[in-house]
């Protein structure tokens, strides 16, 4: 698998890492196309290679008054019209195998959310749509074992796949990067990304909403970059204190091209 089978990716060949970003979950049009077109304006200007990400649905939540989604065949359409009007591909999270043709009308990467890595029946069904499949590691798990992983994706014909690490949980209120898990899943012979965003949860907390620390999202990516991620993954959004899913461990938007900037100089340095 290389980023180059993914549709309408841009600058494959500029040996930048690639880019997953977008807000954690689709709000409203509005709201998604001004992110992408933010987004896609700082990697056009710096060539890195760009996946406008959104969910259509957050599946998994704490408590159950808390935001999920617009309605999914609306978030979808929102995604689609992400693609055709800026010409990007887009990537968003499915959680039941029922829902895997259906999002892939829409977009061009599904991904797998990390509780979710080991369900045969959901890789299987998203394997099956010729989607490039982004499965993250749970939490739960170490880098080897998701080997296993992406055995069921291929052994169902679609070898289009890609890893994201979201780190490892510690205790029960925090996760921890291990950084030795990005060279050892890339010997899978797959793309590896550093999800920078998540991996700064604190999750479970008392209020029933996720913490997070987003002052450390750039030490994260440094050190993905510096260790030889492929890709990141971040989550970002104009108004992080407003954003209806995520907020406390997203990127304000504003902040994005002062980052990327660093880590493409980082990127030059160890090639």
């Amino acid at each position: 698998m290389t980023i180059q089978n993914i549709p309408q990716i841009k600058f494959t060949d500029s040996k930048n890492f690639f880019l997953m970003a977008g807000p954690c979950a689709i709000e409203s049009e509005d709201m998604a196309l001004r992110i992408a077109e933010r987004i896609i304006t700082i990697t056009d200007k710096l060539h890195i290679p760009y996946i406008f990400k959104g969910s259509y649905r957050k599946a998994n939540r704490s408590r159950v008054d808390s935001f999920t989604g617009i309605g999914d065949e609306k978030a979808l359409k929102i995604l689609a019209k992400v693609s055709k009007e800026f010409g990007v591909p887009t990537v968003t999270d499915i959680h039941e195998s029922s829902e895997a043709a259906m999002a892939a009308a829409y977009v061009d990467v599904l991904q797998i959310p990390a509780f979710l890595c080991r369900q045969t029946d959901l890789l299987v069904a998203a394997a099956k749509t010729g989607k490039v499949i982004n499965i993250k590691k749970g939490q739960f798990l170490s880098a080897g074992s998701m080997k296993f992983a992406v055995d069921k994706v291929k052994d169902s014909g679609n070898p289009n796949v890609i890893l994201t690490d979201r780190g490892n949980t510690f205790g029960y209120q925090d996760l921890i990067v291990d950084f030795r898990g990005i060279p050892e899943m890339r010997e899978f012979g797959v793309p590896v990304v550093m999800d920078c965003t998540h991996s700064l949860q604190q999750p479970n907390q008392g209020s029933g909403v996720t913490g997070g620390k987003p002052a450390l999202i750039e030490t994260i990516a440094k050190a993905a970059i510096a260790v030889g991620a492929d890709g990141l993954f971040i989550e970002t959004h104009p108004e992080p204190s407003q954003a209806k899913s995520d907020g406390a461990n997203m990127l304000h938007l504003d902040n994005l091209e002062t980052l990327l900037t660093k880590l493409v100089r980082i990127r030059e340095a160890i090639l």
